[in-house]
């Protein structure tokens, strides 16, 4: 079984000097949404007013390391999982040169990669050595020296498909999650534990501990990120067809349901992610194969 599945943020076509994004090697793409920084340092201007931002829940975790030349300082953090829309204010007090890499997982891969469970990581910031201490001390010290995106990409590529977990891939969570995108967060989690031959108890700490949220929750994330792809790339997207699509009581369940993770009505949502992009739309979608190995994919 396959499923196509195209996580995006609330401003999916954004692409300047300090937010590009970078497919990863065919290898790693069952693991990770994508690569995104600064394609190299640059000068982050002094600002007066900070610049405001929002983060949608997009079903990814991120690693994410900021690099201060000016300052001979990297700070690396890792963000759970969210399951809520949260503001962003980049403010600048002094004028300095920085570059941002940065790593995003599907929120079901990064337990592969990591020293510790994803528990408790829901809507949370961690410094990276937390979950992830054996790739900061490979990669962060390198990040002053290789400055550029493409050598910091090969460097983490290079780290990763040695340091997969294989041992902690869960053929019950995997399933599960699979179910979840096949059927698009249109399913009943205790129809889903029948169809897969697992409990519902079972389940919740399965996706508690490798995810750190619960598979209902997830369901509703990633029902809410189908319906933010087909507004975005649907040329004629009609309410009516989500709602019966998607499983929505009505058209008020459903408008209400998007707004609540993007905080945004679906017009204010579409001028929104235009309004921030710098580059044409395009929906490039990622194939899963069933446990997430190498050999089946094509992409």
């Amino acid at each position: 079984m396959r499923v196509f599945y195209h996580p995006i943020t609330a401003t999916p076509f954004a692409h300047n000097e300090s937010y590009m994004e970078f497919a990863p090697c065919e290898a790693l793409k069952p693991y990770i949404k994508c690569f995104w920084g600064t394609k190299e340092p640059y000068r982050h201007r002094k600002t007066d007013i900070p610049t405001r931002g929002i983060v949608t829940p997009d079903t990814c975790v991120d690693i994410i390391f900021t690099v201060d030349f000016t300052n001979n300082r990297i700070d690396g953090g890792f963000c759970g999982i969210d399951d809520r829309t949260f503001t962003t204010y980049d403010a600048n007090d002094e004028e300095k040169v920085v570059s941002i890499f940065a790593i995003r997982f599907f929120a079901w891969c990064a337990v592969l990669f990591s020293e510790e469970s994803m528990s408790n990581t829901r809507n949370a910031f961690f410094e990276v050595g937390h979950h992830f201490s054996k790739l900061q001390r490979v990669i962060s010290p390198c990040l002053f020296d290789i400055t550029d995106m493409e050598s910091r990409i090969r460097l983490a590529e290079e780290y990763l498909l040695k340091h997969i977990h294989s041992e902690r891939r869960n053929t019950v969570l995997t399933d599960a999650v699979l179910e979840l995108l096949k059927r698009k967060g249109n399913v009943e989690i205790g129809q889903l534990a029948k169809d897969i031959h697992a409990s519902s108890r079972h389940l919740e700490r399965l996706f508690q501990g490798n995810i750190g949220i619960s598979p209902k929750r997830l369901a509703s994330l990633v029902r809410y990120q189908y319906l933010w792809n087909d507004i975005l790339f649907q040329p004629e997207f009609q309410v009516l067809d989500a709602v019966h699509q998607y499983g929505y009581t009505d058209q008020a369940h459903l408008l209400h349901d998007f707004k609540r993770f993007h905080t945004m009505n679906i017009k204010e949502a579409r001028e929104y992610a235009f309004k921030h992009g710098n580059s044409l739309p395009q929906n490039e979608t990622c194939e899963i194969s069933r446990f997430f190995t190498i050999s089946d994919l094509t992409f």
